[in-house]
């Protein structure tokens, strides 16, 4: 018989279950956006907005409860039902302006993803924080201009007619002459500070798509022409790819699930 007190061998070689995890050596984090910029940013959302009247009406229609009642006899005819006024149309004002806006987290990675979109911008008010983080590098390797804009939500979900707008992006348009937005674009790209990712390189960063392609289509023609260009452009690259970032400590954490947890004890029939 062991003494309640001590704990039994089972109970002394069991160990808790946990996982080891890894913190990422860099750090993300958007640039500040100095206060004038901020104030011409939501000013020119806003008023294009409200002048293009895009909104989500969701209009709650009064249903009154239908009762039991007795099934009346055939020969009485049963009283027509007063029917319900026809309500209005609950969604979007503009459709088609809709479908050039990315609104939420989730739908602004998602077009970021699939490169459709042009700028992006996220509310600063977002808590967690880490929420947003990942469009930093979403954002730079695609080589759309980002920034985190404070009072984004409070602004803009008024005119939208939503409870939050956390992050919104726009989209680019087959043709340019069915872009809305594109004088706000415009307009706010130049306001929007470069983004700070430690592992790309400034001048990746800062290069659209098209231009990347352009350039990637350049060194190949120049190393098709002559012999021997393919190994002096990897040389080059070697060179320029340089660690240019300090890096962070690497931390290793242990997370258990539920220190105080506890197993039941069967009962011994």
């Amino acid at each position: 018989m062991t003494t309640p007190g001590k704990p039994t061998k089972k109970e002394t070689k069991r160990q808790t279950p946990a996982k080891t995890s890894f913190n990422s050596p860099f750090t993300p984090t958007w640039r500040p956006i100095p206060q004038e910029d901020m104030h011409f940013i939501l000013k020119t959302l806003k008023d294009k907005l409200l002048f293009l009247g895009l909104e989500k009406k969701e209009v709650k229609v009064f249903r009154p409860w239908r009762k039991k009642k007795e099934q009346p006899p055939a020969a009485v005819v049963s009283e027509p039902v007063c029917q319900v006024q026809d309500s209005p149309k609950n969604g979007w004002t503009d459709v088609a302006a809709r479908r050039q806006l990315a609104i939420g987290i989730n739908e602004v990675t998602k077009a970021l993803e699939r490169n459709e979109l042009k700028l992006v911008l996220v509310c600063k008010s977002v808590k967690p924080k880490h929420m947003t983080n990942h469009l930093i590098a979403l954002s730079a390797t695609r080589g759309v201009p980002a920034c985190q804009v404070p009072r984004l939500s409070q602004s803009v979900s008024g005119p939208l007619g939503l409870k939050s707008v956390l992050a919104l992006g726009f989209r680019r348009c087959a043709s340019k002459d069915e872009e809305v937005f594109t004088d706000t674009v415009d307009a706010i790209k130049p306001k929007v500070p470069s983004l700070d990712v430690e592992w790309l390189h400034d001048v990746a960063a800062t290069l659209t798509p098209e231009e990347h392609a352009d350039k990637e289509e350049n060194k190949m023609e120049e190393a098709g022409e002559k012999r021997g260009e393919k190994r002096k452009l990897e040389a080059e690259a070697e060179e320029v790819t340089e660690s240019l970032c300090t890096l962070q400590p690497l931390k290793v954490k242990k997370i258990v699930a539920n220190p105080a947890k506890k197993r039941q004890k069967k009962m011994k029939s």
